[in-house]
């Protein structure tokens, strides 16, 4: 079987990415044929390993490249380029005669399914349903983001598989027939945190989504009670000097030290005691899972949307969407009761065995099954 996954590039270290390679990496493993159609890679290394028998394509579209024009500039490029994407992905398609081609909800959602190459088209998407009504946007590009949410809904329904990530996120989008529920996997390590260093961890790109001002501001106030204890970010992006700005201005740069991305995280969350995540939205955080897995106490906001279906009051705590006192005194009240953060932190690695990559993997090939099967 013949599978391609359109994304934007690979060059990031974002989660996306992440699972993309890890899941392209699985397949071609188990003998599927396996190929990778990006838009932005400009000749950029791929930050995670992929398999050496994948083929991968760049398309040469960089929609990236007017992110910092006026709006008017930026939707004539747009059509521009959408008409080009459209051209050359049509073209490599009908080279490759895949059996199924997934968007991974980039740029090419607009018209993937209306190819005609002969193979079965799959939408995924990383994010929940409102992911582009929380960047919060104002003016003109507000009014965009309602309108491209609206479009979303119905593009959605043009493929013969919608995935999402959670059962929260599939409520949102309302009785939607091809819509069903994969999680991303993980990939469960041998050893664990030993929860002896007074260290929490948080992870992932620096930027307003991650809502790391939010973090910070709750750290403070556990800072005041609990100064011997340190909180590492690692991760990079357009916040950086907001964030290091934060943490200088509330005196924390003793407290608070921020690390650029590494292939080598486990290592990491192995040296900490405590994961924190402040998200305004995700689709499933799978540093979350990540963290779960290497035996970390949780602490998270109930964020739209992943961390509702994955922290329950044995594995972890959810905070209000937004509460910072409530997140600081979570963060305290772990560092007081040595065996709580144990038993919740017991507790998320067995909960991580579901979400490991044979039991999510087995789904999707399932599901790429049902759909080859169902067209013959």
């Amino acid at each position: 079987m013949k599978i391609v996954y359109c994304i934007h590039g690979t060059f990031n270290s974002g989660g996306m990415e992440k699972i993309i390679i890890n899941k392209a990496n699985y397949l071609v493993e188990k003998g599927f044929e396996v190929f990778i159609i990006t838009t932005e890679q400009k000749k950029r290394k791929s930050f995670f390993k992929i398999n050496d028998n994948i083929k991968c394509y760049d398309l040469d579209i960089n929609y990236e490249d007017e992110n910092n024009t006026s709006f008017l500039k930026k939707f004539i490029s747009f059509q521009r380029k959408q008409k080009l994407h459209k051209e050359r992905l049509e073209k490599i398609l009908n080279k490759i005669k895949a059996d199924i081609v997934i968007s991974t909800f980039g740029n090419e959602v607009n018209f993937l399914y209306a190819i005609k190459d002969g193979s079965k088209k799959l939408l995924e998407i990383h994010f929940s349903k409102f992911f582009r009504k929380q960047l919060q946007r104002h003016g003109i590009w507000s009014i965009v983001d309602k309108y491209r949410s609206y479009i979303d809904n119905i593009k959605a329904r043009k493929y013969d598989k919608f995935v999402v990530l959670t059962n929260e996120d599939k409520g949102y989008w309302k009785e939607m027939k091809n819509i069903t529920v994969i999680p991303n996997f993980i990939s469960l390590p041998e050893e664990i945190s030993r929860l002896e260093n007074k260290r929490a961890i948080a992870v992932g790109r620096l930027s307003y989504q991650k809502g790391y001002e939010r973090m910070i501001k709750a750290w403070s106030i556990v800072n005041k009670h609990y100064p011997e204890w340190k909180l590492d970010i690692f991760g990079n992006g357009e916040d950086l000097d907001y964030i290091n700005n934060m943490i200088n201005n509330l005196d924390l740069k003793d407290s608070i030290t921020i690390h650029p991305p590494t292939t080598a995280i486990g290592e990491e969350y192995k040296k900490s005691s405590i994961f924190l995540l402040s998200s305004r939205y995700e689709g499933l955080p799978m540093v979350l899972l990540e963290a779960m897995s290497y035996g970390l106490a949780i602490v998270t906001y109930d964020c739209k949307c992943g961390p509702k279906d994955i922290i329950s009051k044995e594995n972890g705590i959810l905070v209000n969407e937004g509460d910072i006192s409530f997140f600081a005194d979570s963060i305290i009240k772990l560092i007081e009761n040595n065996d709580r953060m144990k038993n919740l932190a017991k507790k998320a690695r067995e909960d991580a065995y579901n979400y490991s990559k044979e039991v999510v993997m087995n789904k999707w090939i399932d599901l790429f099954n049902e759909i080859i099967s169902t067209s013959k």
